[in-house]
């Protein structure tokens, strides 16, 4: 599987315009924020962006961020301007020809951000690998990812590795493609439908328990949207398969509960995170109006007390008396099945 997605993405696919479904571009609209970041991107780099979401999270000024599946380093450039001078980019990608384009424009980019120093690092290899790379353990405050682990053969290897390379309290933030069901042998060896990021999606359920497997007790699902597959002959072997492209953020806890217990607690949202100067979104279920209180079980209140996230906030309650489960987290299919909105990409 890796020569099969080192030659569709290193010699197949010349730009974003030959993908041939939806799933590996975005087709979330484009928050204004983002456009002059993008702007400021080498067209060569942006030409050659396949991914699936928007993986900017809040509060990264300062911060050491880590890309997976980095390709030709849209992402990269994009984190580098939030991180800043202080901060630090580091890209990895298994596709020399992709690298190739993101390190033949660094000093382009330094230039433009008007930054005095390089802040950011490319590095061949594989996502499940990275303790082959020198990567130190708690070394990154944030590690994302763009439509690159359904890419991976060793999912749980990679999850493992991000879990080793988090600094207690730092998250995966990362969009990826998931099914509705597990995908069938005969879709998940079809070469195009692999390349094209279906072939090897995850069961959204089956994401939920590896992540859990793998230290992330509580995922959060950020934003979701479903696939459209408009050719008719990938549409027909695909069959009744569906498949959405969603952002997850994964928090390095340890003491999180496998359910929303309540004990009672709420956050206030002071307002001020940039971006999100009156509403801070957690995740799709918690949306934070600044100066309202805001009732969040144990895991929810933790998230944002025992991360970059706490001097934005006001706390009340603590663990001391619980009062049983919060809400009803369980059941069904987590995503949005409604077609609707865009679905032309805007890479």
């Amino acid at each position: 599987m890796h020569e099969l997605v080192k030659d569709y993405y290193g010699h197949q696919l010349k730009s974003s315009a030959d993908l041939r479904t939806s799933a590996c571009c975005d087709a979330s609209r484009m928050p204004e924020w983002m456009k002059p970041l993008l702007a400021r991107i080498h067209p060569d780099v942006t030409a050659r962006y396949y991914g699936c979401g928007l993986v900017c999270p809040s509060l990264l000024e300062g911060l050491h961020v880590l890309d997976l599946g980095c390709g030709s380093g849209r992402d990269v450039y994009a984190l580098a301007q939030l991180v800043g001078e202080a901060g630090s980019v580091v890209g990895v990608d298994m596709t020399e020809e992709q690298l190739a384009v993101a390190e033949a424009h660094r000093e382009h980019h330094r230039q433009v951000f008007g930054f005095a120093r390089d802040n950011v690092v490319f590095r061949l290899g594989y996502i499940e690998r990275l303790d082959q790379l020198g990567l130190s353990d708690a070394s990154f405050d944030v590690v994302v990812s763009n439509c690159v682990v359904n890419l991976s053969p060793d999912k749980e290897a990679v999850l493992r590795q991000v879990h080793r390379l988090l600094k207690p309290g730092g998250e995966l933030y990362f969009s990826d493609i998931y099914a509705d069901r597990r995908v069938p042998p005969e879709l998940r060896n079809d070469p195009v439908l692999y390349g094209e990021c279906l072939g090897g999606a995850l069961y959204w359920n089956d994401f939920l328990h590896l992540a859990r497997r793998c230290g992330f007790t509580d995922p959060r699902l950020v934003e979701d949207r479903p696939i459209a597959i408009t050719e008719p002959g990938m549409a027909a072997r695909v069959g009744n398969t569906r498949f959405y492209s969603a952002t997850w953020r994964l928090f390095k806890l340890d003491g999180l509960e496998p359910e929303c217990e309540d004990y009672g607690q709420a956050v206030v949202y002071r307002g001020g995170v940039p971006t999100q100067e009156t509403r801070f979104l957690l995740d799709k279920h918690h949306a934070m109006e600044a100066g309202r209180v805001f009732p969040v079980c144990g895991n929810t209140w933790r998230m944002l007390r025992d991360t970059r996230f706490a001097p934005y906030f006001d706390f009340i309650g603590d663990f001391s008396r619980h009062h049983g489960i919060f809400t009803d987290c369980g059941g069904g299919l987590p995503f949005d099945t409604a077609q609707g909105g865009a679905t032309s990409a805007c890479c």
